[in-house]
């Protein structure tokens, strides 16, 4: 078993940064993917970014060139989100994947003047 623990959420407005990290626990692959997905109320979930223990990272269109993410070691993934929009607004979901997939429990982020 898996288990996450997010931080870094909050209220920001337009145009500021945030950054969330995320802390596996638990039986940890020496070799994995980590990341992030958001939902917004009423859409579904989406890919923001995903990063493997190698720093091969992948993106979602829509945060390119503003977001990066990053790695240190297989427990934690971080998430440096600059130049935020009121369309970033959502709950941030942090990613496990070895063999099976594990999910946080969701950050808030709120984008607003």
């Amino acid at each position: 078993q898996v288990q996450l623990v997010e931080s870094g959420g909050g209220l920001v407005q337009p145009g500021g940064s945030l950054r969330l990290s995320c802390t596996a626990s638990g039986s940890i692959a020496s070799s994995n993917d980590m990341g992030w997905y958001r939902q917004a109320p009423g859409k579904q979930r989406e890919l923001v970014a995903v990063v493997s223990t190698g720093g091969t990272a992948i993106y979602g269109d829509s945060v390119k060139g503003r977001f990066t993410i990053s790695r240190d070691n297989p427990k934690t993934v971080t998430l440096q989100m600059n130049s935020l929009k009121p369309d970033d607004t959502a709950v941030y979901y942090c990613k496990y994947r070895y063999k099976a997939d594990y999910w946080g429990q969701g950050t808030q982020v709120t984008v607003s003047s």
